[in-house]
């Protein structure tokens, strides 16, 4: 088990943890080169057989200077309680046995056919953490897209997500976001269901009678997959969206200054484990920027045996699941 700072576990780890016989871990290892944003989220059993219910401060208490013979009045902090239900991904695969037997290795060509599931799985799951919304999508969980969707405050005495997004300046439908997240089980993090197994699960049903579209029977390879997933962002200062990056623009754009702003505005990056995530467009015209800039660039560094790249000591990781048709906020 691999634990980097903090008690929480990556998806990685729970397989290991969970599944000795390795199968689970193949699979993961083929979501993570698929998706890197594996590599990073953090996973907590949930406290809730449906999600997970945390308590975070809400207010702190008042505090006053004392004069000699007169008092203070007493006061307390505030507090109140977020539940982050979980969503469940599910999916049947089905094949003719007369198919899966032509190559003369069975095993193989069904597991040739689980890894279009595993993807397609991998890629729906990686949209929902960007993007999932639960008035479009009511049995999805809630993404960062949502939480982070607005550039001024709701009360504006009040600090909120809206203080953590920067504005980029594009306008329309053709935009994109740079995203720098803190991983860590006091800011944000995955979560499965209590009492479950973390992680994409794979069942093989075994030989079963299939009927076609009129009724019709015939032998076939039934395999269930399925994934629980929620997830909480316990602290939003920990998040910084740089938004409405105009993809059409891009040339013009300070990709640069708002990733080092943002850098500056994210509440702690000591406190778990930082990354920048964007996709390729963006990061293909932050490399570009980079070249043109002093005393800010990228490096590739070596974390667990692969080579990263970091901006300023940060990994960057490219992510495709962030599209270039956001609507500018």
């Amino acid at each position: 088990m691999t634990v980097i700072g903090y008690t929480a576990l990556t998806l990685a780890d729970w397989a290991r943890r969970l599944d000795p016989n390795g199968k689970v871990d193949k699979i993961v290892e083929i979501l993570n080169q698929q998706n890197p944003i594996l590599d990073d989220m953090l996973l907590i059993e949930g406290n809730l057989p449906t999600g997970h219910k945390h308590t975070i401060r809400t207010g702190l208490p008042a505090v006053a200077w004392r004069l000699l013979n007169y008092g203070v009045k007493p006061s307390k902090s505030t507090t109140k309680q977020v539940t982050d239900n979980c969503g469940m991904l599910e999916t049947y695969s089905e094949v003719d046995k007369k198919l899966a037997e032509l190559n003369g290795n069975t095993p193989e060509f069904l597991l040739s056919e689980s890894s279009a599931f595993m993807e397609a799985m991998n890629l729906e799951m990686a949209d929902t953490l960007f993007y999932g919304n639960t008035d479009k999508k009511p049995a999805a969980f809630i993404g960062l897209a949502p939480r982070y969707s607005k550039k001024t405050r709701e009360n504006k005495d009040v600090e909120d997500t809206a203080d953590y997004v920067i504005d980029a300046g594009g306008t329309g439908n053709k935009c994109t976001s740079i995203w720098l997240t803190v991983w860590g089980q006091n800011s944000l993090f995955g979560v499965f269901p209590k009492g479950s197994k973390a992680g994409l699960q794979m069942e093989n049903k075994g030989q079963v009678t299939l009927e076609d579209a009129d009724g019709g029977r015939y032998e076939g390879y039934r395999t269930h997959y399925s994934w629980d997933l929620g997830f909480t962002v316990r602290d939003f200062r920990q998040v910084v969206r740089i938004a409405n990056i105009d993809t059409t623009k891009l040339a013009e754009m300070d990709l640069v200054g708002c990733m080092v702003e943002a850098l500056e505005k994210v509440y702690n990056l000591s406190a778990g484990r930082p990354v920048f995530y964007a996709n390729r467009r963006v990061l293909t015209a932050v490399r570009n920027q980079i070249r043109k800039t002093e005393n800010v660039h990228l490096t590739l560094q070596d974390v667990g045996g692969k080579k990263v790249t970091h901006f300023d000591d940060v990994p960057v990781r490219r992510v495709d699941a962030i599209v270039n048709t956001e609507s500018a906020i």
